[in-house]
């Protein structure tokens, strides 16, 4: 029997056991026309090449602190898990707010939002285009290196330097401080409290991912062994044919007719 998660990390590689192969994350932009889909592989190899990139280019590990500038997005999944499979504690952080990314070792950010970081005196500062296909950023002339082109050269497994110490930091979010065994306790029971349950395809709307945070909308599915589809700037017309042809099973942040609405009574 395989030892119960005690990291993120874990609970992706909890996942991989599960089942690697099927989709894990599905993500959707109305406002684009994208559809992405990753399995639990693909996602793992881009969070495996972002561990690698912070630890060998950015010394990230335990003690480091990479703030991220990122809206809900399949990347930011990537990155989130990436950052904690350093060991490194997660400042999600409203970027511009004075002062807030003094602590911060890297910071990384949506390409709409480096301009007002570009005038901080920050550390390190890598670009995130957000391209559905992970391209690069394009008409940026700026000091920030481009995330995509960096983490193309790193490698497809990642080892830590120094494992991650679940009673290390993991998240400072607002007045939120969560160790990283905290944030997998967190996830566990969020998902029982909700009602997710194994093999649940749990359609995520993103406003409400915005307001409730990385906990609620990655790691609580991963911790109840679901798969996420999520939405961003999601045409409402489209929600039900969508959740019908993903064979979704639930929904969170959004009430579609014949669907399963969590945290709400049956």
């Amino acid at each position: 029997m395989s030892p119960a998660p005690r990291t993120p990390p874990d609970l992706l590689a909890a996942a991989l056991r599960r089942d690697a192969a099927t989709p894990l994350v599905t993500a959707y932009d109305d406002a684009t026309g994208e559809r992405v889909e990753l399995s639990g592989t693909t996602l793992a190899n881009w969070v495996d090449k972002t561990a690698n990139l912070l630890q060998d280019e950015f010394d990230v590990g335990p003690g480091s602190t990479v703030a991220l500038a990122l809206p809900v997005h399949w990347q930011t999944a990537a990155v989130l898990l990436g950052v904690w499979s350093c060991g490194a504690t997660v400042l999600d952080t409203a970027a511009d707010d004075d002062g807030r990314l003094d602590a911060a070792d890297v910071v990384l950010a949506a390409q709409d939002r480096l301009a007002p970081l570009e005038e901080q005196d920050l550390p390190d500062l890598l670009g995130l285009s957000l391209h559905p296909l992970g391209l690069g950023m394009t008409g940026y002339a700026g000091p920030a290196r481009d995330f995509a082109l960096e983490v193309r050269a790193h490698g497809d497994v990642f080892t830590p330097y120094v494992p991650p110490d679940p009673a290390a930091p993991g998240l400072l979010a607002g007045g939120l401080e969560l160790t990283l065994g905290g944030l997998v306790a967190a996830a566990t029971e969020l998902a029982g409290r909700l009602g997710v349950t194994d093999g649940d395809r749990l359609l995520v709307d993103d406003a409400t991912a915005v307001e409730a945070g990385p906990v609620a909308w990655l790691l609580a599915p991963l911790a109840a062994g679901a798969s996420i589809v999520l939405c961003r700037n999601a045409d409402p017309a489209a929600l039900g044919g969508r959740a019908a042809a993903e064979r979704v099973t639930a929904t969170l942040g959004v009430r579609i007719e014949g669907f399963r609405e969590l945290g709400r009574p049956a």
